[in-house]
């Protein structure tokens, strides 16, 4: 399949990939635009592997007051130099990730952020709903296990499904930005006031 400017420049579009890396990404997938993406994101995420050791100490804290001032929103994002930090792209996604923590409020980061306890009370509790549906003993765990990863997915803030676009999780968008800088980037502290709690 003949591979056109347009095709390129859609994907381009759509991701902010470089010229080159749209090319190859739609001839690799012989023109499908969303296995492209797919690949496109696929690399991202190496990419984004590579330059996870890489020392982060620019960037910048954003705020973000939702309206009503009922809740606000501290969160830190690092980068490699102050030239990223201070793109458009940069800005952009640390505003939307105030925003999105806003809106979702997450318990942590990561998994690991999440306390042990609280993974243990999570269990427990699963466990008793599984019983009192009557499940067998032998699947009990099972669904409980099941239960917490979906807690864990929806409490850590990687995990989220980014609320501006819910076809990709924060650390989709997160690697989209590695990719599209080619700086390591990480999430450092977020905090989240709440009115009356």
């Amino acid at each position: 399949m003949e591979i056109t400017a347009a095709m390129v420049k859609e994907l381009r579009d759509q991701t902010g990939s470089g010229i080159m890396d749209c090319k190859d990404a739609l001839k690799e997938t012989e023109g499908d635009m969303q296995k492209a993406l797919d690949f496109l994101r696929k690399k991202g995420l190496a990419k984004a592997q590579k330059r996870a050791g890489r020392v982060t100490s620019q960037g910048v804290i954003q705020s973000y007051i939702h309206a009503g001032a009922q809740i606000g929103v501290l969160v830190e994002v690092n980068c490699e130099t102050d030239f990223v930090a201070k793109t458009d792209d940069f800005i952009g996604f640390v505003k939307d990730l105030a925003m999105h923590i806003a809106a979702t409020d997450p318990m942590g980061i990561r998994q690991d952020d999440i306390p042990d306890e609280i993974k243990a009370r999570e269990m427990e509790i699963y466990r008793g709903q599984a019983r009192e549906m009557g499940k067998p003993d032998n699947i009990i765990d099972k669904i409980a296990e099941g239960k917490l990863k979906k807690f864990l997915e929806e409490s850590c803030l990687l995990n989220q499904k980014y609320v501006k676009n819910p076809e990709i999780t924060i650390q989709d968008y997160l690697n989209e930005l590695v990719a599209k800088t080619g700086e390591s980037i990480a999430i450092n502290h977020f905090v989240r006031y709440q009115v009356g709690t």
